[in-house]
């Protein structure tokens, strides 16, 4: 049985998330709702689209995946349902999928028309919830709107190579709970533009010589752990998604703070990878 997951950022204070959940249960009795995140950044779809692509892989097939990020019904931005990588999503048209299906492009997508006749504030309650039950009942989704290739491209999770000065410029796209911070580079286009070259990894007055391959790695363990230097070491490495990572080992941000904070690093800010 396929799976209702919801990614939001209604936050936890307000009645937007129950009042979802409750509408879901309405509907679908039986129906099994997974949070995955209610606390994007509120219109973040860059970070909305890093958390979907790095979890919905890890859900049954056929799951389906509401996406209530910058939902509102515009003119310029329709509602959509698609099926993509054997997984459904219902989320706006506002770029998210362009930055979802990077590499992997959808079977199909369709502009959402059946739900979308009345005016809403509140479109996730009012149109995805509907569109997830109809699907989730067995439901085509053809029957939901009309087919259509074109959507919102957003290339704002790209980074810049620059051959002549020998550069990846990236940008800061995600920072998670324990402040690491995430940067737009991932492993192929670091392998690829780098060629085994040496590089400097330029962080706003930091920098950075080598990239680990875990967290761990970075510690000396054939030294007494008396003698080692491990709380506050700084540490770039290729996360679990194979984005590029600036970390510092076992910190604590309500403590002494974590990479974010004592870099300076915030959301969109820049890091580069200089090769010789």
């Amino acid at each position: 049985m396929s799976v209702i997951t919801l990614t939001t950022d209604f936050g936890i204070k307000d009645h937007f998330l129950g009042s979802v959940k409750g509408a879901l249960h309405q509907n679908i009795p039986d129906v099994k709702i997974v949070d995955i995140s209610n606390n994007i950044s509120p219109f973040n779809i860059i970070e909305a689209a890093y958390i979907i692509e790095n979890s919905y892989k890890n859900f049954p097939k056929n799951s389906i995946h509401i996406i209530g990020v910058d939902s509102e019904l515009t003119p310029e931005k329709k509602h959509l349902a698609v099926y993509l990588d054997e997984h459904y999503f219902i989320c706006s048209d506002n770029g998210i999928l362009s930055l979802l299906f990077n590499k992997i492009k959808p079977e199909k997508i369709v502009e959402i028309s059946i739900y979308n006749n009345s005016v809403t504030s509140f479109p996730v309650l009012d149109v995805f919830v509907k569109v997830a039950a109809h699907i989730y009942r067995g439901g085509n989704i053809d029957l939901v709107g009309n087919k259509t290739e074109k959507v919102i491209d957003v290339h704002e999770i790209n980074p810049i190579l620059n051959q002549k000065k020998n550069e990846i410029t990236g940008h800061v796209i995600y920072i998670d709970n324990y402040e690491n911070v995430v940067i737009n580079i991932t492993k192929d286009v670091f392998k690829k533009f780098g060629k085994s070259r040496p590089y400097v990894i330029n962080a706003r007055n930091y920098q950075f010589k080598k990239i680990y391959k875990n967290y761990s790695d970075a510690i000396k363990f054939d030294i007494k752990k008396e003698f080692r230097k491990e709380e506050g070491k700084k540490i770039a490495l290729f996360n679990k998604s194979d984005y590029l990572e600036l970390s510092i080992y076992k910190s604590n941000p309500e403590l002494s703070g974590g990479a974010s904070s004592l870099f300076g690093l915030k959301y969109r800010d820049v890091v580069t990878i200089s090769f010789q």
